[in-house]
């Protein structure tokens, strides 16, 4: 049996090169793992979550490293630029087609992750999820959760509804992340 800091290690160490053997295989791609990192996040974002500044705290860099990466992805066309209405200087991006067709195709890690018996994927969901969390925790970052899973999302005789927001949801956009994201009381989330 490992002590609980020698198991710290092994852990992360693992971690790591998960991280490493995903990342070598998006260079492999038209794009680097930071640039698929973004394609990937605004990929799962909701509406209110594609600005700059979004980006780079879901990415965990500065604002400065997340702006050149959005430029090249719109420079390749995956991402459009979008001037919001009620403010023209509020930037959103959205996905082009070609950046869709790049996130349809499953990686080599999804592919080694469908091939683990359901017992094992959900109990290393629920460990990578609860150290997200802690790490989260520490570093007082945003959790970025489903809407589904927030204590804002209400549903009314209406139908979905963002209570924080004050704006009404479509089904689809409560299985999306969002920047505004505040756990439920007493969920693990």
């Amino acid at each position: 049996m490992l002590n609980p800091q020698r198991q710290s290690r092994l852990i992360a160490d693992l971690i790591d090169r998960l991280g490493r053997l995903n990342a070598a295989e998006e260079w492999n791609g038209p794009l680097n793992p930071s640039q698929y990192a973004a394609l990937a996040y605004l990929g799962r974002a909701n509406k209110f979550s594609r600005a700059p500044s979004h980006v780079a705290d879901y990415l965990a860099t500065t604002r400065g490293t997340a702006s050149q990466t959005l430029k090249a992805l719109a420079r390749k066309d995956l991402i459009a630029e979008t001037r919001l209405p009620e403010d023209k200087r509020s930037i959103r991006y959205d996905l082009t087609l070609p950046g869709l067709k790049i996130l349809e195709t499953q990686s080599a890690m999804e592919d080694a992750i469908a091939e683990l018996t359901m017992d094992s994927a959900v109990a290393l969901q629920d460990g990578l999820s609860a150290l997200v969390r802690q790490l989260l925790d520490q570093r007082g970052g945003k959790s970025f959760g489903l809407c589904k899973d927030c204590r804002h999302h209400q549903e009314t005789d209406a139908g979905l509804y963002c209570q924080l927001l004050e704006v009404p949801l479509k089904s689809s956009e409560t299985n999306q992340i969002c920047h505004e994201h505040a756990a439920k009381q007493g969920a693990t989330t």
